[in-house]
């Protein structure tokens, strides 16, 4: 990543090049993670929820997918229209929240790297970096809206992915995809540093941290997961 003018990063990867403005958080380990197991097919179509820059977006869309990607910043919708037409794609980008802009719609992959990150009430910083995390008060908030509403936007067989963080709970995300008539499969795992802002929520997390994956003192790694479901046919 290198500077460029005045308040935008330049990131480049797998042959993408992409603009960060400081609005939107530029990608982290969970992102080329949640990229590397996104496996868009030539021909489908994907819905991406919580586009940001557009990093998977574009990256699907080099592969051959037809790609709508939504976002609730206006400053991500913008970058992530310039990032497709900067990598020679085109990517159906959208203002609004979740399934809002896709009402009535169906697709072959919805895949979101959410904000998923335990925030304490009062406590939900407003920073670029912060907002691309901040997941609630279990880190569930969004998480549990698009894992509702997927079977009702997605075509038979298609598949809902969609990363967590260990300590939201492995066996409650199979759970909840179950929950909703989808077949569940962790289709990936990395294990990758501690994000710097969880040391800021760690009792918060430590609270919803069912499945005990943290450990006690102060923890240097993570585990981060990739999550399936699939729509019966």
């Amino acid at each position: 990543m290198e500077s460029s003018d005045a308040g935008t990063l330049l990131f480049a990867w797998r042959g993408c090049l992409f603009r960060v403005p400081d609005q939107v958080q530029a990608p982290k380990a969970g992102s080329l993670f949640f990229c590397q197991h996104l496996d868009a097919r030539p021909g489908e179509a994907l819905l991406e929820i919580g586009g940001g820059l557009g990093l998977a977006a574009v990256l699907a869309a080099k592969n051959g997918a037809r790609v709508t990607a939504t976002d609730v910043l206006p400053e991500a919708v913008e970058v992530m229209r310039v990032n497709a037409a900067l990598n020679g794609v085109t990517v159906d980008a959208r203002l609004g929240d979740c399934y809002a802009p896709v009402d009535g719609e169906r697709f072959d992959l919805i895949c979101t790297n959410p904000p998923q990150m335990p925030t304490p009430p009062g406590r939900a910083r407003r920073d670029a970096a912060a907002l691309a995390d901040n997941g609630g008060a279990d880190g569930w908030e969004l998480l549990d809206r698009v894992i509702a509403g997927a079977p009702r936007h997605l075509h038979p067989g298609g598949r809902l992915i969609f990363t967590i963080f260990a300590f939201l709970g492995p066996k409650a995300a199979v759970a909840k995809v179950e929950a909703v008539g989808l077949a569940p499969a962790i289709i990936g795992s990395e294990i990758q540093s501690f994000p710097r802002i969880g040391y800021e929520r760690l009792e918060q997390i430590r609270v919803h941290d069912l499945e005990a994956t943290i450990p006690s003192g102060i923890p240097e790694t993570v585990e981060r997961l990739v999550i399936q479901g699939t729509a019966p046919r």
